[in-house]
């Protein structure tokens, strides 16, 4: 007869499969100085997406000339990026040291719906982004009366509804599992074909398509306003709004670099799951993995660098908290040098009967 360890083990263990037990195996054969530099990957980007993400917010709160109905989904995908500096982490650090595979269903399950809020967040509020300077420039007649506060703020609120409606099909479909390749808990694409067809065309090529069309528009215009070919027809675009294009154009390029490899692994897997999926080596798999989860600390970098707005905004806020910091240690150093001056006073010698208290004050 079983123990309780034994059948409450066999409760909580996900059930593998064979190409999930080969993917055990693989993944924990790895040296240590792999397991290292994957620690030493996760670690600094989330260090630089939490301070990253956190500067770009407290940026645009902070500063009257960033606070605009196109800064609002840049907020709401700083929250998206911020997501993805939590979610596998426990999990890695956990796997890292111990036996992945006992992780229980519902530790996975958080970590897997954290992970679809981040990046299907990320990549919406993208396309929310282009949508919205695709109206700005190219039909910037309309463009207060489509992005009032109100709209805007309700457009938001349907790109994370949109989010959470992607993500709920995968509790179904049971597509989330334990990874030790990545020592996560994400996306199993070799669960189902169609399924990871779908995900890759609903979660990643559509909103490129519509990314791509709205930035064509827009540079197409840029061009022709550039040559004068339709000098009196086309709106004038002034500097800072050519400045605000690109830095977001390239956060979508970089995105699209970043994520491209690990969703054509995903297609080429859905294809054929038995046969292709275990001709993909580890290590592609690895670098694409991270290289997605990595992209999520770069939007704050760019921002920096592209945009004068945010750079000065950057410089503030870490001037301040710098000059904060010290004031505070000068003012606790000041307290701690007047309590040791005080206790290192020695008190006046005593009166004596025989003596004036002109000798008395020569003496001290």
């Amino acid at each position: 007869m079983p123990d309780t360890f034994t059948l409450i083990k066999n409760r909580t263990e996900p059930r593998l499969g064979q190409p999930e037990r080969t993917l055990a195996t693989v993944g924990s054969a790895r040296p240590t100085w792999v397991i290292a530099v994957l620690a030493g990957v996760l670690i600094f980007t989330t260090v630089v997406d939490v301070l990253g993400n956190l500067l770009v917010i407290i940026s645009v709160f902070r500063n009257r000339k960033l606070r605009n109905s196109g800064n609002v989904f840049v907020v709401s995908l700083a929250f998206a990026d911020l997501v993805a500096a939590f979610y596998p982490y426990p999990l890695v650090l956990h796997a890292l040291f111990h036996d992945g595979w006992a992780l229980g269903n519902t530790q996975c399950m958080v970590s897997g719906f954290l992970m679809g809020l981040s990046v299907i967040g990320s990549i919406f509020n993208i396309t929310g982004i282009a949508v919205n300077r695709y109206c700005y420039i190219c039909h910037s007649f309309s463009y207060s009366r489509l992005y009032s506060y109100r709209n805007t703020m309700l457009f938001v609120a349907l790109i994370w509804l949109l989010t959470i409606v992607a993500i709920v099909p995968n509790f179904f479909v049971g597509s989330l599992r334990y990874d030790p390749r990545v020592y996560s808990c994400t996306f199993a694409q070799n669960v189902s074909s169609s399924y990871t067809v779908a995900v890759v065309v609903v979660h990643f090529l559509v909103p490129i398509a519509v990314v791509t069309f709205c930035y064509l528009r827009i540079w197409v215009l840029v061009i022709q306003v550039r040559r004068k070919v339709k000098a009196e027809e086309s709106p004038r675009l002034r500097p800072s709004d050519l400045r605000n294009f690109i830095t977001m154009f390239v956060v979508f390029v970089l995105f699209a670099i970043c994520w491209a490899p690990l969703n054509l692994i995903g297609l080429a897997v859905a294809i054929d799951p038995s046969h292709v999926a275990p001709r993909i080596p580890e290590w592609l798999f690895v670098v694409s993995y991270f290289m997605a989860y990595f992209n999520s600390c770069l939007n704050a970098i760019i921002y920096g660098l592209l945009n004068k707005n945010f750079r000065n905004e950057y410089k503030r806020i870490i001037s301040s908290v710098w000059v904060t910091r010290l004031f505070v240690t000068e003012t606790s150093r000041a307290a701690t040098d007047g309590r040791s001056m005080k206790s290192k006073q020695s008190p006046p010698p005593p009166l004596n009967n025989n003596e004036s208290d002109r000798d008395r004050i020569n003496k001290i």
